[in-house]
């Protein structure tokens, strides 16, 4: 069995991930987040089943009202993905643990506004609401600029982008992160997580699969 990277600590509501803690699992709702009954049932199945942390989906304000009235009913550990604005930050930051935000989307969104300038903003939603945030880079929404320095290798594409992202959060003072790499193909995400790990081995490690690109 290999051995670990000696990660820093990261907390997550009532979960510490990295640090040398047991690896915490993730799992997603199924579920329209608009249907609340539905959305925390399944938070509390996976709570119940011994899931460290639920992700929800929320792509619009109405997603938000409903976000409200599951944080009410669950003790999960809530996760938020950022997928269509990641202006949404602020307002579902009051009722969440961690954000996670796609660089790849974060680039399409008001192109014209450095990319440092964004991960600020979220940066500082994150310590004004006590969060965590995960930099989740995709395959199939790799930053375009990023991708092009590296037309044939998508792999280091997907970890140059991580790294290039973990510089602006360490630049800004913020070390409450982790990061994300994933693929469809799964020995992809295992070579981007190991060139990742080699590069930065400190950042704890989200790992998944994706069905994107």
């Amino acid at each position: 069995m290999s051995k670990r990277n000696p990660t820093r600590e990261v907390n997550v509501g009532s979960v510490a991930l990295g640090g040398g803690h047991p690896v915490a699992v993730q799992s997603m709702c199924a579920t329209r987040t608009q249907d609340v009954d539905a959305s925390v049932a399944q938070a509390e199945a996976i709570r119940a089943a011994g899931g460290a942390l639920v992700r929800l989906a929320v792509d619009s304000p109405k997603d938000v009202d409903a976000l409200v009235e599951v944080r009410r009913q669950t003790r999960a550990n809530l996760v938020v993905d950022l997928q269509v604005s990641y202006r949404l930050a602020e307002r579902v930051a009051p009722y969440v643990d961690k954000i996670r935000y796609n660089p790849g989307h974060l680039w399409h969104h008001e192109k014209d506004r450095p990319a440092r300038d964004k991960v600020a903003y979220l940066v500082d939603v994150a310590r004004e609401h006590d969060l965590a945030i995960r930099i989740g880079v995709n395959c199939g929404s790799v930053d375009p600029e990023v991708k092009a320095r590296h037309p044939e290798d998508d792999v280091q594409g997907m970890v140059e982008s991580a790294l290039e992202h973990c510089r602006h959060m360490d630049d800004l003072g913020f070390d409450r992160y982790v990061v994300s790499l994933k693929d469809s193909h799964p020995r992809k995400v295992i070579e981007a997580n190991k060139r990742f790990a080699a590069a930065r081995p400190a950042v704890p490690l989200h790992l998944g699969v994706t069905e994107a690109g």
